[in-house]
């Protein structure tokens, strides 16, 4: 039986974890893991690494958000998080990534038979860059597939939230290329109750997996520097993500308590003239 969205979002509020993503005896074993990680690397026994292709120059807070991961000649994988209650890839009822259309740069409005609405809000291009952790960041991983998808400035999620069942709008999925880059255009997602503000992403060896919806090698998340969704936040249409946001931290939201060094994105531009943010996706 499908959960409504405010019975998920307290849930995940409280950090529990459903069988639709991915299910308890996955996620318990991966949070394991990474804490056992992080207690071990702060004992100085485990060097804790990750992979970057931006560096740390520092600029004007309203051009460039903070706390980029370092680049490093060690790779460790991206951390693997849940889909969440919304993914739309047929692991929760709707498959989107059967439809024909879903795969496209350009984002912000729905295709298909959908209703055919589009996401308003500041504008976003992200781009995530996907390289081979075992060659240490230095290898593109040419021909994979990447399928990314988030809520709209209101905090709802096409597909599944009431009001834009009939959309599938901020859902897409693009082929990476020699670089192995994916560039989607898209708009700054809002802020819900209970979960920092995050982009979903399922990483595929090749566009063939992923529109037929299977073999997903990475799920994870992208997260976004305070200050820019402060700056963002202040802008028309935004007012909720202002209240939501402000009883939260990258520290205590439910999936990146345990670490987000490498999933916090580089972020540059405007809330006028948009903005870029920019990942990369060890795998």
């Amino acid at each position: 039986m499908r959960r409504n969205h405010a019975e998920e979002v307290a849930d995940e509020a409280a950090g529990e974890v459903h069988e639709h993503d991915r299910g308890l005896s996955h996620d318990l074993p991966v949070l394991a893991r990474r804490r056992m990680i992080r207690l071990v690397a702060g004992a100085g026994l485990v060097p804790l690494v990750g992979c970057s292709s931006q560096d740390e120059t520092s600029a004007a807070p309203s051009a460039k958000g903070s706390g980029s991961p370092a680049a490093s000649a060690e790779c460790a994988t991206i951390p693997d998080e849940t889909a969440g209650p919304f993914p739309g890839d047929g692991s929760n009822g709707v498959n989107v990534l059967k439809e024909s259309g879903v795969v496209r740069s350009d984002i912000t409005s729905s295709f298909g038979d959908s209703a055919g609405g589009t996401a308003e809000g500041v504008p976003l291009t992200v781009t995530l860059t996907v390289v081979d952790a075992a060659s240490g960041c230095g290898t593109p991983k040419k021909g994979a597939a990447v399928y990314i998808w988030h809520c709209d400035r209101a905090g709802d999620y096409s597909l599944y939230s009431e009001g834009v069942t009939d959309e599938n709008y901020l859902r897409g999925v693009q082929e990476t290329d020699d670089k192995g880059q994916v560039t989607f255009k898209s708009i700054f997602p809002g802020c819900y109750t209970g979960r920092w503000p995050h982009i979903h992403f399922e990483v595929y060896g090749s566009l063939a997996d992923a529109t037929a919806a299977t073999s997903i090698t990475n799920t994870s998340q992208l997260a976004f520097p305070k200050d820019v969704c402060d700056t963002v936040y202040a802008s028309d249409g935004y007012e909720a993500s202002v209240r939501n946001l402000s009883g939260l931290s990258l520290e205590t939201d439910g999936i990146f308590s345990d670490g987000y060094d490498q999933q916090l994105a580089v972020v540059e531009g405007s809330a006028g003239r948009g903005y870029t943010a920019t990942l990369t996706v060890p795998v």
